[in-house]
């Protein structure tokens, strides 16, 4: 009897093992896969449009400055104000959505009024609803005041972000006990007070996690601020990488184009890093309800 339960203890352990083998190597070769197209990306980066016309390559060239050069000084696309224009317009959309976003949650989710149930509703019916669906009136409307060229007309709508307010409602009733804001309110303290310095700390992961999603999805986002924006001074990272496609063919440096998309995602790449770690735990504690 001790001879088959150790028999059948070795034969779990080594499917475990098989198995775990199995997955490790489907996750390397899905990591592989999407980070493949990255690689390719600084790779053409660092070859001029002849080495790009000649073919695929795997190894990088010794062009990587001189397309670097040939991007940041193009007389055409003025790359150094395209990208502070998207990080001023993605910064700020960022920290504006997710702090009302909390903010709304806090409410839902601390007070207890009549028509409770009737707005969360409301919002989560909104969330099902496509952007594009309200961008004709809302563009109608921009125009109409002569809102065009104006940054503050892409921020501000941000404010309103359905998807980010559930996110952060859930994670609140994983994390915030209704407990904790009593006894700041018995203690005194007042209800922006309270969400600022005792329920804003608690939220730090997902803040982060909505903080990276908004600010990707802010510097991406080219419908809108296509129509909104049509000063070259005041034109987008989306919007420059656009008009690569009306170039003059004769002229046409795909390093210099390779370039200008690295720089594009350089900083969503760096945001990420520096977020990365708040991201996981987010995620994670967001998953599982307390």
């Amino acid at each position: 009897m001790t001879k088959s339960n150790s028999s059948d203890s070795r034969k779990a352990k080594a499917q475990l093992t098989i198995l775990r083998v199995l997955v490790y190597i489907i996750l390397i070769f899905l990591s592989i896969l999407c980070l493949f197209s990255f690689y390719m990306l600084i790779i053409n980066a660092t070859r001029t449009n002849a080495e790009l016309q000649s073919g695929f390559a795997i190894l990088p060239r010794g062009h990587f400055f001189e397309n670097l050069h040939n991007a940041w000084t193009d007389a055409s696309i003025n790359i150094p104000q395209g990208m502070l224009n998207s990080f001023i317009i993605a910064s700020l959309t960022a920290i504006l959505t997710t702090y009302f976003s909390a903010l709304t949650a806090y409410g839902i989710h601390a007070y207890d009024f009549k028509f409770k149930n009737a707005a969360f509703t409301f919002i989560m019916a909104i969330m099902v609803i496509p952007p594009q669906v309200g961008a004709t009136g809302f563009i109608q409307l921009a125009y109409k005041f002569g809102l065009q060229n104006k940054f503050w007309v892409l921020i501000l709508p941000g404010i309103a972000a359905p998807v980010v307010f559930f996110y952060m409602k859930q994670y609140m009733e994983s994390v915030l006990p209704m407990e904790t804001i009593e006894a700041a309110r018995v203690d005194g303290s007042g209800e922006f007070r309270t969400f600022n310095t005792i329920v804003l700390p608690m939220l730090k992961p997902a803040m982060a996690v909505q903080l990276i999603f908004s600010f990707v999805g802010s510097w991406n986002n080219y419908f809108i601020p296509a129509l909104l924006l049509n000063k070259a001074e005041k034109k987008t990272v989306p919007i420059m990488i656009a008009q690569l496609r009306s170039a003059d063919y004769s002229k046409f440096d795909m390093g210099k184009v390779y370039m200008f998309i690295l720089l594009a995602i350089l900083p969503v790449l760096i945001v990420y890093i520096f977020l990365s770690k708040s991201i996981i735990k987010g995620v994670t504690a967001g998953s599982v309800k307390g």
